[in-house]
């Protein structure tokens, strides 16, 4: 019975660059010296092949991948629950769009949603010449942002966590694609100015440039509520995988992406992106979209989606109005990431990320 392993350096070699080659031709097989090399030869006894697997890993330094360390994924005060993702057809009429908005909610939360969705600019047509007209000032109180101010009243109302979507806020003389959440108490929670905004020109294809109108927002978002830890993201914030493995990193359970892809990106990239966030971070991601106004300026894709931390879409729709309600059960993270440790893998001897606002605070 085996019991143990030898592995050898030769005393001739004094470079660690020679000395990593031989470690690594070692890892993989085991090398039986030429009975002439012997007297250059040094032996070490590994006691069993556990003790040099453990070694590797320590030199791999996993928890350096993230700066500061990853932050151990909380205890969410609730392991299962229905999501309800409301992709609302958008009109110019703001208080309509209020109203009808309004009234998805109620029905998402009577379908036993404990987490609703909306979507991305569904109090506005989405445009730049929109954009300063719809605005509102959120801070400025429920009179001044008659959005948010039903959002609020709602949430409290259903005793439900509201994502919700994003409307064009007003703040001094900057304008910014903004999401909030409230809780069951109709609290707003958090604030997501979107970061990344939506510049692209595709020859023959859209042209948008929301820099025209809008500032970027400077604040990654990382939220606790009654349905666990959520990170929040706008639309073109979901094609930079940065901000998703900040939020893993934070502990987030769930990232919420109110968005409005298009019909040249949407077919192509749409789910792509919101598969490859879960996978890539071992979490759930929600997106909510717009339902598709064919005779718009700008037409959304739709397919408002929820995708599990395998990757695997749990529930989607078409591009017409809809309400996608589907299970979200948290204990899922922990046993694709016991499956798939890739967290204890990372070689943070190679590469890191940096929290910069979290690095920054400590």
């Amino acid at each position: 019975m085996r019991v143990g392993s030898l592995f050898f350096v030769s005393s001739s070699l004094s470079s660690s660059s020679s000395l990593s080659v031989i470690g690594s031709s070692i890892c993989r097989s085991i090398i039986r010296p030429a009975p002439s090399l012997l007297h250059r030869l040094s032996f070490q006894f590994i006691p069993n092949r556990t003790t040099l697997t453990c070694s590797m890993a320590s030199s791999f330094k996993p928890e350096q991948a993230r700066v500061p360390p990853s932050l151990q994924l909380p205890s969410p005060p609730i392991t299962k629950f229905n999501i309800g993702l409301c992709q609302l057809a958008v009109t110019s009429d703001k208080e309509r769009n209020i109203v009808h908005a309004r009234a998805a909610i109620e029905e998402a939360a009577e379908k036993g949603a404990k987490l609703v969705v909306l979507p991305e600019i569904w109090n506005s047509p989405y445009s730049n010449d929109s954009f300063p007209i719809y605005a509102e000032d959120i801070d400025a109180g429920p009179d001044a942002s008659p959005s948010t101010a039903m959002l609020s009243e709602v949430a409290q109302l259903l005793k439900i966590t509201i994502v919700g979507g994003s409307i064009p806020e007003r703040s001094g003389d900057k304008l910014y694609n903004t999401c909030c959440v409230f809780d069951a108490d109709g609290k707003l929670k958090a604030k997501h100015r979107k970061i990344h905004l939506f510049d692209i020109d595709i020859p023959g294809k859209i042209t948008f440039k929301e820099s025209q109108t809008l500032t970027a927002g400077e604040t990654p978002t990382v939220v606790d509520t009654e349905v666990g830890r959520i990170g929040i993201g706008i639309c073109y914030d979901i094609r930079f995988q940065e901000l998703a493995m900040l939020y893993a990193a934070r502990g987030a359970h769930l990232i919420c992406y109110p968005g409005a892809f298009n019909m040249t990106t949407g077919p192509l990239h749409w789910e792509l992106l919101q598969r490859a966030r879960a996978v890539d971070n071992e979490l759930y991601v929600a997106t909510c979209a717009p339902a598709r106004d064919v005779g718009g300026g700008y037409v959304a894709w739709g397919h408002s989606t929820l995708v599990g931390p395998f990757g695997e879409v749990l529930a989607t729709t078409e591009h017409g109005e809809a309400i996608v309600i589907s299970e979200i059960d948290y204990s899922q993270i922990e046993q694709r990431r016991t499956n798939l440790p890739l967290e204890k893998q990372r070689r943070g001897d190679l590469y890191q990320l940096v929290d910069v606002q979290r690095s920054s605070s400590q």
